[in-house]
């Protein structure tokens, strides 16, 4: 079998958001649309998202069905949680600078504000990342295989200090740099949308010698801020993998004479699921528009198709977790 040209990491994000984004990214994962997940350990499915994600055991399985068997089956990481509901330390559920009055997180943009005001304790974002951890571990038995940010938060000034610190100390070695190319030549993305990934690429940039110097590992390309909801489609795919090969090419040292070149190590971030109904799941305050939103079944639909499946096979693309790069 010739070497694939790339190694990709399909991460579906928010397991455990609610019982429908839970089953709909099993769903996925069992037709082989994704390859991995990342966990929210304080979504109201998080309990049923890491029982499910042990119970699945081979191709073509019906998973709702088998006994426990061995872990890690669904291969899975941390999708650390900051801005969205309660948080999962009990100390911080009452007075936190992490929290608003009522005991939830301040919301993706409240965060950032926060932060910008000089408001938030970086003590208490470690505390609170160091519970997510533990809570994650008490619900799987294992690390996470690697850990991100829920919105991104995990590359943000100060707390990616806080960030790369923790996975160092505790041995989970790999995150995600969201840096995608090919962002910038979208012109189908709404303005502010266009703006918040630009200042979401910053961030990461300015988090590459972070996570460096505390030796955290990241694929070579991030791709899934161009094809999210209703932009993905197989030809955004093709497109979003053609930006990634060339970009990975770039970044990688020439091969030594006669060899082959190594394959472009990637993830692509994706949020398919049946969308969550009203009043049912979220991280304590009900689901938002994003997983209500019809799009969650869109990607899971597309992800799913034989047309997306034999692209991987034509571009030489094998899908794979974090723990294979």
């Amino acid at each position: 079998m010739p070497q694939p040209r790339m190694m990709l990491v399909v991460t579906g994000d928010d397991f455990g958001y609610c019982p429908r984004r839970t089953r709909g990214i099993v769903d996925c994962f069992l037709s082989g649309g994704i390859s991995n997940v990342s966990l929210l350990v304080n979504g109201s499915a998080a309990e049923e998202a890491a029982r499910l994600a042990k119970r699945y055991h081979g191709p073509g399985s019906a998973w709702k069905t088998l006994p426990l068997v061995k872990r890690h089956n669904i291969p899975m990481g941390l999708h650390a949680n900051l801005s969205e509901g309660r948080p999962v330390c009990p100390g911080l559920q009452q007075t936190s600078t992490l929290t608003n009055q009522h005991g939830f997180f301040h919301g993706k943009m409240g965060f950032r504000q926060a932060l910008e005001r000089g408001q938030l304790s970086m003590e208490q974002v470690e505390v609170e990342l160091r519970a997510q951890v533990q809570t994650f571990v008490e619900l799987t038995g294992h690390l996470p295989e690697h850990m991100d940010g829920h919105q991104h938060v995990h590359v943000l000034p100060e707390v990616r200090e806080v960030f790369a610190q923790v996975l160092a100390e505790l041995g989970v070695p790999y995150t995600r740099v969201p840096v995608e190319a090919g962002l910038h030549s979208c012109t189908w993305l709404p303005a502010h949308l266009h703006r918040f990934y630009t200042q979401v690429e910053k961030d990461a940039v300015e988090s590459i010698p972070v996570f460096k110097r505390y030796g955290i590992r990241w694929p070579d390309v991030y791709l899934g801020l161009t094809t999210m909801g209703h932009n993905m489609s197989a030809s955004s795919l093709q497109r979003a993998l053609a930006h990634g090969l060339e970009a990975g090419r770039a970044g990688l040292a020439p091969p030594g004479a006669g060899s082959s070149p190594p394959p472009v190590t990637a993830e692509l971030m994706v949020h398919p699921g049946y969308p969550s109904l009203p009043q049912e799941g979220g991280c304590g305050a009900g689901p938002d528009d994003f997983s209500q939103s019809s799009e969650r079944q869109h990607e899971l639909s597309v992800l799913s198709e034989p047309a997306v499946l034999r692209l991987y096979g034509q571009q030489g693309v094998q899908l794979c977790a974090f723990r294979d790069l």
